[in-house]
């Protein structure tokens, strides 16, 4: 059986793989995720992942396993699945875009757009059942809130009544988030710690809201999502393709994952009107879709269909390289970034649900990963990153993949 599997896995990976891929996508014609990972799916262990590496203007495709074990549903490059916190880099390509346009500064006050955060209050803990808030002294900047250093919870929530709100797993638009978090205490004095928060995204993200005329989504839509062709991409995904989406599970060790219908965060239907845009996560997309995101970020802002959404010094110096200061770590705008950028650095970012995709521009180099798992452990995680490894390292001779008869059309 397991030889039949990684049989199955390489014949795959040579005809395309699973669905017909991107536009564009010349493939490597080589097996070296497919065949790592077999034994995980022969085990159970690991019900379904879509894995894609490009190098040397090559990709391989890797679709293993099921996206419905139960229905025998093989994974494919098409199924939708929620990607979660790489929806940020979204809103960070929104805000790269606004400030090379010169229509926002990321060291500009919130409160020059939100007027409601011209004055803050930092938690200052808590003696003898009396809590103390003490009045910011530093001024919280857009910048602050993309990389994760204005002093936000994860999420932010209110609850009055049957009013309830705050980012993605709260249910409420943008402005009312923001509202929510300029009333509610900071956790520390702004530009001093990190507190990874959807909330300071989601700040972010109305931030834009002000600066076009525009909700959020439509923005990304107009200026993103449209340009580079992903259709298949957004916040209400259709009935038809929830069909097809990736099935979540459970992992468990030495033992068959096991299938859940959500994770709390969500609630469904996951396509109705209690369901807003949050940019601190909430996107769903395809492999497909996400390669063509990532792609661009990785062509220093042009898509692989020639559409340029970024200029290439907007890319250096505020996305693939750490807007932070000193010694916080890195971290760009919604995007895992490096402190220092260098040849052998890469950046992009990662989902809740196991979701990741980075890139190197330097070396342009592309590696996705698509799963829709919870809990550890994930033994394939080392066999992945060594196949991967393998990929980045080999000689691909693409020479002729445009003839190569087998590929799925």
């Amino acid at each position: 059986m397991k030889r039949l599997l990684i049989g199955l896995a390489a014949a795959a990976a040579l005809a395309g793989c699973c669905t017909q891929p991107c536009n564009g996508i010349k493939e490597s014609r080589t097996t070296y995720v497919a065949d790592a990972l077999a034994p995980y799916v022969e085990s159970g262990e690991l019900p379904g992942a879509v894995s894609m590496l490009y190098k040397d203007g090559v990709t391989e495709v890797a679709c293993v396993g099921y996206a419905d074990v139960a229905a025998k549903r093989k994974i494919t490059t098409d199924d939708v699945y929620m990607q979660c916190s790489q929806t940020k880099g979204f809103c960070g390509v929104t805000v790269a875009k606004l400030v090379e346009e010169g229509k926002l500064n990321l060291d500009d006050p919130v409160s020059k757009y939100l007027p409601e955060f011209a004055t803050l209050w930092v938690d200052g803990g808590e003696t003898n059942g009396v809590k103390t808030l003490v009045k910011a002294a530093n001024v919280l900047t857009v910048r602050m809130c993309l990389n994760h250093t204005g002093g936000f919870p994860f999420e932010i929530c209110a609850k009055q009544g049957n009013i309830k709100g705050g980012g993605w797993s709260g249910g409420a638009p943008l402005r009312q988030t923001a509202a929510i978090a300029a009333a509610s205490p900071l956790l520390f004095e702004p530009g001093t710690k990190v507190q990874y928060s959807n909330t300071g995204i989601d700040i972010g993200a109305a931030v834009v809201e002000v600066v076009t005329g525009m909700k959020w989504e439509d923005y990304l839509k107009k200026e993103v999502l449209e340009p580079l062709g992903m259709k298949s991409t957004w916040f209400w995904p259709t009935d038809g393709q929830l069909k097809n989406q990736i099935e979540m599970y459970d992992c468990h060790k030495n033992a068959p994952a096991t299938w859940r219908l959500q994770h709390d965060w969500q609630q469904c239907p996951y396509n109705d009107g209690h369901v807003f845009a949050s940019a601190g996560a909430g996107l769903w997309t395809t492999a497909n879709d996400q390669y063509k995101f990532y792609k661009m970020l990785m062509n220093l802002g042009v898509g692989d269909n020639g559409v340029r959404i970024l200029k290439e010094e907007t890319v250096k110096s505020i996305l693939a390289v750490s807007t932070r200061p000193k010694g916080l770590g890195g971290y760009s705008l919604g995007l895992s970034a490096p402190e220092v950028d260098g040849e052998d650095q890469w950046f992009g970012h990662g989902g809740a649900w196991g979701t990741n995709c980075m890139v190197n521009w330097h070396k342009r180099e592309l590696k996705l990963w698509a799963v829709q798992l919870f809990g550890d452990p994930r033994p394939w995680d080392k066999a992945r990153d060594d196949a991967s490894e393998k990929f980045f390292k080999s000689t691909i001779d693409s020479d002729g993949v445009d003839a190569y008869t087998g590929r799925m059309k």
